[in-house]
């Protein structure tokens, strides 16, 4: 049987009470311009009307991609015109094969530089609000958020400066240790936003089909990178993997979603409240509207109230609806009191009151992100977390893992938490709440005094005080993108840098992997002030195209060898074959993943042409691992007799020339046996 209200309060007490005992922490808490013009490729706008691609080309043989959005909420109707979102930078080396490009820098236009002010406010301990919007004009090109080609850079800056704060900070006492941890915590929580944001905007363009400038394979790419940004090791995870991680995350994210939908709905409709997903471009439901009927509130006052999973005041016998003077929206009901137009028969009208606002894409619960009543409830459940987290670790200096009260403590607060779906102590609201405020950028079927209100209160419940609104936003956007293209359009910007990054992607080429390690180590001790770059040569593009291309199709074989147990059933032979070949004829250059991945396939296949391809490519290969390989399928007891003679043919034979016809039998065709 559910808890009563008041029972619930005594047992939220007893859990507080009990945590901050065995914490022993007497503890009291703060909340306290133009368009640049550029010779730009513009394609048409999508079916959609919301998004719009541009392509800029850079001097150099490289591109900026530019995903613009329709503004749904800035300004009247007539006003209203297309944000730039997010741009991509792909290195093409001037060519058109998509084999040879490498997808580079990843910039959320709506992320810049915190001012100064914005800074020195991160800094504050305790300090949970925003401190004001950047209006600053800045002529830089605008920060990136990641490079999609060194993704592991930001793994070793992580380590780096964990280390620095543990060592060197940290020992100076509190004072130092909360101040320099909240800026590190702030700085990364703005940075995340962001990078949440970007995969939104990527994620929906994709899904209303708008004209698409990256293959579903770059796509992969970029959204997995992004996500694994949240990762401590993340930017270690080999690419060959991010198209399975991308897809589980995505799999997760739907089960999530749906879980809380059910939930919340089910919860509403026991609560006789009205349950409203908020659909966005692609038609899927991230948020939820709960209103109550105006007309039912003094109807059923007293009428018993269980707020699980909802975590707000009982509607029925709140005064202050009784007397709403806020937002209302008429609708219209059948007799059966499903949603109908106003002129159909038996349709009534009635009267809805906002009461809350809540993100699906959670973990856990249903997350609330605007309290319609009350301003201060969202914030003060997501403050709850994070007070605890910084009065534990930055003042106390208390660890799960050393202090057996705290995790006990801890144990039994989340635990109840969970169970009774009470919206303390939760993950953080960064994740929904950074998605809503693209939704309301973006979308236009919301009324706009509804939208109006949504966004005034959700700036509220933000806790970093290096966010910026969203109007700000919308006008940091315009101006970083016509900086950027400023930035590409110069001699000494964009291109140089470009030149830059293909140099220093050439030290693979030159040397071995001790020598790369110890130039990776140089770069993350001087935190990326030096970096080893080759000097200008001019075959250094023609090399750099000849290992790009071996990294595509070793990274397609690798995808090809991990998936079911019979290749032909699953994937295109001739795509399978065309990367076989390519192996074939640079074999010399081959890694030793490459030679996996091949002999793999083999064992995976019936296809006799595939099968003599794959001999071809580890004979050609010409390294010991090959050599391994060869010598393991002529020893395979599972084959017959003509393809270990096959493989022996070839292992013989050190240049990968074709066998003769006698040695390469045909009877090879059609005898594999049955494993």
């Amino acid at each position: 049987m559910p808890l009563r209200p008041k029972r619930i309060q005594r047992g939220r007490a007893f859990v507080f009470s009990l945590l901050f005992i065995v914490l022993v922490t007497p503890a009291s808490f703060l909340t306290s311009p133009v368009w640049a013009q550029s010779e730009a490729t513009t394609q048409a706008s999508s079916p959609s009307e919301i998004f719009r691609l541009e392509r800029v080309p850079v001097k150099g043989g490289a591109e900026l991609i530019t995903i613009h959005a329709k503004s749904g909420s800035i300004g009247s109707a007539e006003e209203r015109e297309w944000i730039p979102l997010v741009t991509v930078l792909r290195d093409t080396l001037g060519d058109l094969s998509r084999e040879n490009d490498r997808l580079r820098y990843v910039w959320p236009l709506t992320y810049t530089r915190p001012t100064m002010w914005q800074r020195a406010s991160g800094a504050v301990p305790f300090l949970y609000t925003r401190m004001g919007n950047n209006t600053l004009r800045s002529e830089k090109a605008p920060p990136p958020v990641l490079d999609l080609a060194a993704a592991d850079r930001d793994v070793w800056k992580k380590i780096v400066w964990t280390a620095l704060q543990s060592l060197v900070l940290d020992p100076y006492g509190a004072p130092v240790k909360a101040s320099t941890r909240s800026y590190q915590h702030n700085i990364s929580a703005y940075r995340k936003s962001h990078i949440i944001r970007a995969l939104s905007v990527l994620s929906l363009y994709q899904t209303v089909e708008g004209p698409s400038a990256f293959s579903e394979a770059e796509l992969s790419e970029i959204q997995a990178r992004l996500m694994l940004t949240d990762k401590t090791f993340g930017g270690l995870v080999d690419s060959s993997r991010l198209r399975g991680y991308y897809e589980k995350e995505l799999r997760g994210a739907g089960n999530d979603r749906g879980r809380n939908w059910e939930l919340l709905r089910q919860r509403a409709e026991a609560e006789s409240l009205y349950f409203e997903p908020l659909q966005i471009a692609d038609r899927s439901a991230t948020h939820a509207l709960l209103w109550v009927a105006r007309q039912e509130i003094g109807a059923k006052q007293g009428q018993r109230y269980n707020k699980r999973f909802l975590n707000i005041d009982d509607p029925w016998s709140d005064k202050r609806l009784l007397k709403w003077d806020g937002y209302l929206e008429t609708r219209y009901f059948d007799s059966d009191n499903r949603p109908a137009s106003p002129d159909a028969s038996g349709a009534h009208p009635v009267e809805l009151i906002p009461l809350a606002l809540y993100g699906l894409d959670n973990p856990k619960i249903p997350m609330l992100l605007v309290d319609f009543r009350d301003a201060l409830n969202p914030k003060k459940r997501e403050m709850s977390r994070r007070v605890l987290q910084d009065v534990t670790r930055n003042i106390f200096s208390l660890s799960r893992f050393a202090d057996v009260p705290y995790f006990m403590g801890r144990t039994l607060l989340d635990f109840v938490t969970d169970r009774r779906g009470m919206d303390l102590n939760q993950p953080s609201r960064l994740h929904t709440y950074s998605q809503l405020k693209l939704l309301l950028s973006l979308d236009q079927s919301l009324n706009p005094r509804l939208r109006e209100e949504i966004s005034r209160r959700l700036e509220k419940v933000s806790l970093n005080p290096l966010e910026n609104d969203v109007k700000a936003e919308a006008n940091l956007a315009r101006q970083q993108y016509a900086a950027l293209l400023s930035y590409a359009n110069s001699p000494d910007g964009l291109p140089a840098k470009l030149d830059r990054d293909r140099r220093a992607e050439a030290v693979s080429l030159e040397h071995g992997k001790a020598e790369r390690v110890l130039f990776r180590l140089a770069n993350v001790l001087s935190f990326g002030k030096y970096t080893h770059r080759e000097k200008p040569a001019p075959d250094i593009e023609e090399r750099l195209d000849i290992a790009r291309r071996l990294g595509y199709h070793t990274r397609f074989l690798r995808e090809v060898s991990r998936s079911s147990p019979q290749i032909e059933v699953a994937w295109n032979l001739e795509d399978v074959r065309l990367s076989l070949r390519f192996i074939a004829e640079h074999g010399s250059q081959a890694d030793s993943r490459a030679i996996s991945a091949t002999a793999k396939i083999f064992a995976r296949t019936e296809d006799d042409e595939t099968r003599r391809m794959i001999l071809k490519s580890l004979s050609r290969m010409g390294n010991s691992k090959a050599r391994n390989e060869l010598i393991r399928i002529s020893q395979n007891k599972d084959l017959t007799q003509s393809w270990k003679d096959l493989a022996t043919t070839y292992l013989n034979n050190p240049k990968g020339m074709e066998p003769p016809a006698e040695s390469g039998s045909s009877q090879a065709t059609g005898q594999t046996e049955q494993r």
